[in-house]
């Protein structure tokens, strides 16, 4: 793995798909993994989500050693859930793993809808397999302190069942993620667009095109439009289009990476497998080794 410097703001796609895996011949450019982001900040390392990209990213930190790491949900939906089962990290005794959520209501914890779906007929292994593993709450719209020690924001979300966006800030550099989320409620969205203020790297989901949207309503995803005009507002550098609809091949994603690039310089489409790098103002975008 290439050594960064220290104060190096990265991240990495292990799953950019949204609703269901969708492998298959109209989704090899673009993957089609499940929700699964990497970040490091340093030598933090944390994941939004555990859909089913984390299981190659699991055996990609396998391969490195790392030691300890946090996993942030925006939510609990199954594609953003699956791939905890076959994360190898969270079996290993050596390797410290922390689970955070803070979209859950008052009454309700991770653990227990972890354990929902870790449990025979569903699954044969039990969250009990899990070692070193334990499960944390934070309060949505607060500043909270991962067991590494590094800081993240986080915000509230307009989507079925609730949901959190996130923010870390490193050493002058800062990446937003925001999805699941659905525009349109106006205080949400006030909230949402003063939380990405200035970001340098924004994930947003637009699994809908503007077309599409209205036989989607209240289904609590967004669009490319929609990313855009967030970054306009709030002075998003790089607009990430994210939380592709299982059905969207690769070609018709290249259509819209042409597009937002004409209406956003800096505007990408996430891809499976790719790399972001963030150091002093500089970016790089390069691809990551996979396991």
């Amino acid at each position: 793995m290439t050594v960064r410097s220290p104060e190096t703001l990265s991240l990495t796609i292990w799953g950019a798909r949204g609703s269901i895996p969708a492998p298959g011949p109209h989704t090899l450019r673009y993957g089609g993994e499940t929700t699964c982001l990497e970040i490091r900040a340093g030598s933090h390392v944390l994941l939004i989500d555990c859909g089913s990209g984390a299981r190659r990213c699991g055996a990609a930190f396998a391969q490195e050693g790392i030691e300890q790491l946090d996993v942030l949900f925006t939510h609990t939906h199954m594609d953003h859930l699956c791939g905890l089962p076959f994360f190898c990290s969270a079996y290993d005794p050596r390797v410290e793993v922390s689970l955070w959520a803070g979209h859950i209501p008052p009454g309700g914890t991770l653990e227990e809808i972890v354990e929902r779906m870790m449990s025979p007929p569903i699954f044969p292994v039990a969250t009990s397999a899990l070692r070193n593993t334990d499960f944390r709450a934070f309060k949505p719209r607060s500043t909270f302190t991962l067991n590494s020690g590094l800081e993240v924001s986080s915000t509230r979300l307009n989507h079925p069942g609730n949901g959190c966006g996130f923010r870390i800030d490193w050493c002058g550099s800062s990446i937003a993620i925001i999805t699941d989320h659905e525009h349109g409620d106006a205080v949400l969205d006030d909230e949402i667009a003063e939380f990405v203020t200035g970001a340098d790297l924004m994930i947003y989901d637009a699994m809908y095109l503007q077309d599409e949207y209205p036989r989607f309503v209240g289904w609590g995803h967004s669009t490319p439009t929609k990313a855009l005009e967030l970054a306009a507002r709030s002075g998003v550098a790089m607009p990430v289009v994210f939380h592709h609809d299982p059905s969207r091949g690769d070609d018709a994603l290249d259509t819209v990476a042409r597009e937002i690039a004409v209406q956003h310089p800096g505007a990408m489409v996430a891809k499976e497998g790719e790399t972001i790098h963030l150091t002093g103002g500089t970016v790089e975008v390069g691809t990551r080794r996979a396991a």
